[in-house]
């Protein structure tokens, strides 16, 4: 068994990473909820664009739009993996690449060739590892982020998209459910489907302002930065809902751990009050002979 002192140092450093892991905790839980509230903000606002998205190709000749027409099959792929930069934040980062890395070995069995824009620290460091193709690294985009940085990122593969760069375009990220649940999804961002409801085979004529082909040119464009902002948005609230869960998990550990280490503490403060009680009585007795 360690010695009294040994287990005392112990406790004090538990209580040091204790004390730090609370305090990433309330931060986490002050930046999550501005980053929920953005998420929350947006989706309607992207909910409703892909419904007037949907309405104007389902009503247009522009059918072989570059950004709606499919290329099948695909031939080369882009993966576009959004992770964090900083780490102690669960099993979030290692869910997304993990994925990615699945998603990756599928489809280059399938004789396509995949290529990776990993954003992120903690993707580069886990994707370089792997037998995949990194085109890019970004790092730092969550930090400030705003609708710029998510526009040129989503202006960079419509670039590369229409060039002939790439046959299709996946995201693939946490999305926020809540504080304990992040779901991992892998979503087409390119070509892009617009989807139909029975509200718009429904619907009649619209009067387009300027026109058709004019909302047409302007408004995939603007789905695909509006897309990735989203993503990224949810990647962020997701990736602060992993981290508060994991530190309320290591402050509660912390104090399951300093609870047995206060136990064994006690235990070896009363077995040497007990070896000196029986040294005392021991040497009693000899004098006593």
């Amino acid at each position: 068994m360690p010695n009294l002192k040994d287990i005392r140092r112990r406790i004090a450093s538990v209580r040091s990473t204790q004390k730090i892991t609370r305090a990433m905790k309330m931060v986490a839980g002050a930046r999550l909820r501005r980053a929920q509230q953005n998420i929350e903000q947006l989706r309607p606002y992207a909910r409703r664009t892909m419904e007037v998205l949907s309405a104007i190709a389902g009503r247009t000749e522009q059918a072989d739009h570059p950004l709606l027409a499919r290329r099948e099959p695909p031939a080369k792929v882009l993966l576009v993996v959004l992770t964090s930069d900083r780490g102690l934040c669960g099993g979030f980062n290692s869910n997304i690449n993990r994925t990615a890395e699945k998603e990756a070995k599928a489809r280059a069995s399938a004789n396509c060739e995949v290529v990776l824009d990993v954003i992120g620290r903690k993707g580069r460091d886990y994707l370089r590892r792997r037998p995949v193709q990194i085109r890019r690294v970004l790092t730092g985009v969550f930090e400030k982020l705003d609708y710029a940085k998510a526009a040129e990122i989503g202006r960079s593969i419509v670039r590369e998209y229409t060039a002939g760069g790439f046959d299709a375009v996946f995201l693939i990220y946490n999305e926020f459910k809540s504080v304990m649940t992040q779901r991992v999804v892998v979503e087409q961002l390119l070509p892009i489907r617009p989807e139909e409801t029975a509200g718009d085979r429904q619907a009649g004529e619209f009067i387009f302002e300027p026109n058709k082909q004019a909302l047409l040119e302007r408004l995939p464009q603007m789905y695909v930065e509006l897309e990735v902002y989203r993503a990224l948005l949810e990647s962020v609230a997701s990736e602060f809902g992993a981290r508060m869960t994991a530190m309320d998990n290591a402050t509660q550990n912390a104090e399951d751990m300093i609870s047995t280490l206060t136990l064994q503490a006690n235990r070896a403060r009363q077995a040497g009050i007990t070896k000196e009680l029986l040294e005392v009585m021991a040497g009693a007795a000899g004098l006593m002979k």
